[in-house]
């Protein structure tokens, strides 16, 4: 076979293996746990979406070797450089902590595999985007059909289905709780859709929330579109994030920023995001003393039995955490902190923030190039916002960084993959866009 024809057989298939991940990542967490209900081998198969990017680093590669424009777009940027000295990092901190037995193997891999996919992701379809039209031009399509079936399916359970349905298709102790509650209050049930819990739904929910604004603020009145959005605000509601109300409100705030609005929109926007501020201040002093406002909003009750609420652990987490980032600077190792930790032999190591784990994990150096790599991206989208993706993904930065500054949200599966894949995408601006808009980061 002649090096063009395999050249873009690799980078067909690579760029199929990108859009299935897209694709099923919203529905991720479900599929698994109801295929392990009936094949089993749980574990094994929550690795699907690696062992496709494995695949696709390895076309990756082989596209870098051959291709000079896929070269020559990425590596000699500085935003690649820093990804490829966050993960040269993460390997060798990792490596040092397994020698030392901060850390075991299983831990290892698996913050190896949470704290790199979502960047090597990200170049992955930024390379591919390079040289594969489909990508860039099908991207809205795949984005709202899969959120369209987690709204619905997330509306479903907060108005049809019982809320322990999901234990149908395998969800319980063994693989994810069919249902969530407030402070382990039964009467006050959060809704996951197919996502792997509700505080995920909520980050997730940011992405369609901001493209659906950014098409009504761009192209005006679209009822379908409309509809959309309302409906997935109410199912953003339901999922009782507080993080993820303050995210989304942040990300539309950002768009009506940048939106080229007249004076007469933009002051009516104001004063509506000013009213929505003072009824909620309002609403805070009114039903102080109100059980349902304590539960769904603050998540506490004064009568509960329960002695530590969510916020008391989230806030306990945090100065741990930043306890231990200033006790060792130079970090303990990938997979000493996180979710990777629950499989050390020491105690678990969560600190409610993923800034904080980057810090507790490679220390101060990994978390500057973990920072410098937001920036970046950050800065790439804001250059190239006349183009919708691009805008919308700024925005959702924003909204999604604050999450992050309250949990650990880029360590979920659905959202690392889908948020930071599609800005690869967006990393090759539209052809209408100026050639002064691809400057280097």
């Amino acid at each position: 076979m002649k090096t063009s024809a395999l050249k873009y057989t690799v980078l067909s298939w690579v760029s199929r293996l990108t859009m299935v991940i897209l694709l099923l990542m919203p529905f991720h967490a479900f599929l698994t746990v109801w295929g392990s209900s009936l094949f089993g081998h749980y574990t094994a198969l929550r690795l699907w979406k690696e062992v496709l990017l494995a695949l696709s680093v390895i076309g990756v590669l082989y596209l870098l070797a051959t291709d000079h424009k896929i070269r020559s777009h990425t590596l000699p940027r500085r935003l690649v450089q820093l990804i490829l000295a966050y993960i040269l990092l993460n390997l060798i901190w990792g490596l040092l902590a397994l020698n030392q037995h901060d850390v075991t193997a299983k831990a290892l891999g698996y913050g190896l595999i949470v704290n790199l996919r979502f960047v090597v992701f990200f170049l992955v379809t930024w390379a591919v985007a390079l040289r594969m039209a489909r990508l860039r031009s099908n991207w809205q399509s795949w984005v709202l059909l899969s959120a369209g079936i987690v709204v619905v399916f997330g509306l479903l359970q907060a108005f049809v289905l019982p809320h322990d349905w999901l234990r149908h298709f395998g969800y319980g102790e063994a693989t994810i709780p069919a249902y969530e509650t407030i402070n382990h209050n039964q009467h006050y049930v959060r809704i996951a859709s197919t996502l792997r819990g509700a505080n995920p739904l909520g980050a997730y929910l940011i992405i369609p929330i901001s493209l659906l604004s950014v098409l009504l603020l761009r192209n005006g009145r679209n009822w379908r579109q409309g509809i959309f959005l309302a409906v997935s605000l109410v199912v953003l509601f339901f999922s009782f994030s507080r993080s993820a109300w303050i995210g989304a409100v942040l990300s539309v705030v950002v768009l009506l920023v940048l939106s080229k609005l007249s004076r007469r929109s933009q002051s009516m926007a104001l004063a509506v995001t000013t009213g929505l501020a003072i009824a909620l201040l309002g609403m805070t002093f009114a039903l102080r003393n109100s059980l349902h406002y304590q539960n769904f909003i603050l998540h506490t009750q004064q009568n509960s039995a329960i002695k530590t609420t969510s916020n008391g652990g989230h806030l306990a987490a945090l100065k741990e955490g930043l306890r231990e980032v200033r006790h060792d600077p130079l970090g303990m190792g990938t997979g000493t902190a996180g979710p990777a930790s629950v499989y050390n032999n020491h105690k678990t190591r969560i600190a409610e923030n993923y800034f904080v784990q980057v810090g507790q994990e490679t220390g101060v150096l990994g978390l500057i190039l973990f920072i410098l790599i937001n920036v970046g991206v950050g800065a790439l989208l804001f250059v190239c916002r006349p183009d919708p993706l691009a805008l919308s993904l700024f925005a959702s930065l924003i909204g999604l960084t604050f999450i992050n500054l309250l949990s650990h949200a880029w360590a979920d599966d659905t959202l690392a993959y889908v948020w930071w894949g599609l800005a690869g995408i967006a990393m090759v601006p539209l052809p209408t866009l100026k050639k002064s808009q691809d400057v280097k980061a």
